[in-house]
Order: structure tokens, then C-alpha cells, then sequence
């Protein structure tokens, strides 16, 4: 197979792999927490001789997670929690603890405090973050200080990732940190507001009519070289 055939076909693969993450950015601009994602490629040039020019390759090394911050939208709900700055909420699930932006939490009948699909959020010190039972007012400041009927019960965490790999989708808004996590100081907790989407839905969209477009390009030159092929060992045949 021809190298201008190769190097569009990886082109293809990885343009695919990028509409993918522009479509789950937009079906996910509405969803509490969540933080948009692009593919990270890396190149990779092989030489092909004195006389040829060099063969460009691009490899996706994955998925990178974009930290700009999604406006705070006002709810009122007590245990409704948004993160101002940086800085992530850990909470445990079957696979272990995960870092989330999306602060709506409920109680539940143990009086723990978990996300919508049961995973408990977990405090400073790891642990999960309990409300005493039958509190009249429960306060949580800013440096997530939990008090109920103006005593202290609890310091909800907030955590960053830990090294240089960052974090790891899993979920829509839950992610992994492949290198550890650690404590985070003097974050801001809001209480009654949590954190929009961060996708800016106009622009995932130009991308995605962009990404469409040099697809197509790509797809015509593969249907041209297929023709040409065939051409030519149409000929061969009848020759």
C-alpha cells in the first residue's frame, strides 16, 4: 500500500477519535460537573532515505481534560456544593475513589452524604461525611467546614490530582489521577450553587463542522486512490 494511502488512513483514525470527543463534549454541555475533553496526538517522522522525503505518522497518546471553570449556577439546595478555583471533590465508588466537580449531594438513610447514583462523598480525612440525624440547620462554610445546629460534624475535602499525568475520564464526571492525589489548601466551597458544564457548546460545534470537513477531504482522497487502482489493474489485465 502506498505511504500517502497509510498516512491518510491514520489521519482518518485519528480524526475520528477527535469527533468522538467533540460529540460527547456536546451531549454533555448541559451535565452538572462536567469538564470538556480533546485528544492529545504526538507525532512520530520516520526517514525514508536520501532521496525521499520523511514519513509523518501522528500516534493519540489520549485524552486531555480542560481545567477552565464552568459558571456557578444558584440553587439553593443545602447540599448542593460548587468549587471555586481549583480543586476537586473525592468521593468513593466500586472501583476506588474518584475526583468530581459535580456537587449535588443528598443524604442518604444512613445520613451519609452521596452523588445522585449513591457514591459517598468523603471528607479531609478520607472518610465519608456524615449529618447527624435529625439536625434543624445544617451550615457548610467556605473551607467545607460542615456544622449542624451551629456545631461542627465534618471538613469536606478538596483534593488535586498528584504528578505530571493528570486526570483520567471515567465517567461523565467522575475522574481517576493514575499518580495519586493530595489535599488541597484554602479551596472555596459555595454552598446552595453547583458548577455548570464548561463546554462552550458554539465553539465544540465549529470544531466539530471543521473536524467533518478535513474527514471528507480525507475520505475523497482514499475514494480517488481506490479508482486509481482499480484502473490500473484493469488495465494490467486487459494488457
Amino acid at each position: 500500500m502506498d505511504n500517502s494511502v497509510y498516512t491518510t488512513l491514520n489521519r482518518q483514525s485519528g480524526l475520528m477519535s477527535e469527533m468522538r470527543a467533540i460529540a460527547n463534549n456536546i451531549a454533555n454541555a448541559a451535565t452538572t460537573g462536567f469538564r470538556a475533553e480533546g485528544v492529545l496526538f504526538s507525532e512520530h517522522v520516520a526517514g525514508l532515505g536520501r532521496a525521499a522525503p520523511s514519513l509523518s505518522m501522528a500516534n493519540i497518546e489520549g485524552r486531555i481534560v480542560s481545567p477552565v471553570q464552568g459558571a456557578l449556577a444558584q440553587t439553593g439546595g443545602t447540599f448542593d456544593l460548587a468549587i471555586e478555583g481549583d480543586g476537586y471533590f473525592l468521593i468513593e465508588t466500586p472501583g476506588g475513589n474518584r475526583l468530581t466537580r459535580a456537587g449535588s449531594f443528598t443524604p442518604s438513610a444512613e445520613g451519609e452524604l452521596v452523588t445522585p447514583d449513591g457514591m459517598r462523598l468523603l471528607d479531609a480525612g478520607g472518610s465519608p461525611v456524615a449529618i447527624p440525624p435529625g439536625a434543624a440547620k445544617i451550615a457548610i462554610g467556605r473551607d467545607g467546614t460542615v456544622t449542624a445546629d451551629g456545631l461542627p460534624v465534618a471538613g469536606i475535602g478538596l483534593w488535586m490530582p498528584a504528578g505530571e499525568t493528570g486526570l483520567v475520564a471515567d465517567g461523565a464526571t467522575r475522574f481517576d489521577a493514575p499518580d495519586g492525589i493530595e489535599p488541597m489548601e484554602n479551596g472555596q466551597i459555595f454552598q446552595g450553587f453547583v458548577e455548570q458544564s464548561n463546554v462552550d457548546a458554539v465553539a465544540e460545534i465549529a470544531r466539530m463542522i471543521e473536524v467533518q470537513r478535513a474527514y471528507e477531504l480525507g475520505q475523497g482522497f482514499l475514494d480517488n486512490e481506490d479508482r486509481r487502482i482499480r484502473s490500473v489493474i484493469e488495465s494490467m489485465g486487459r494488457s
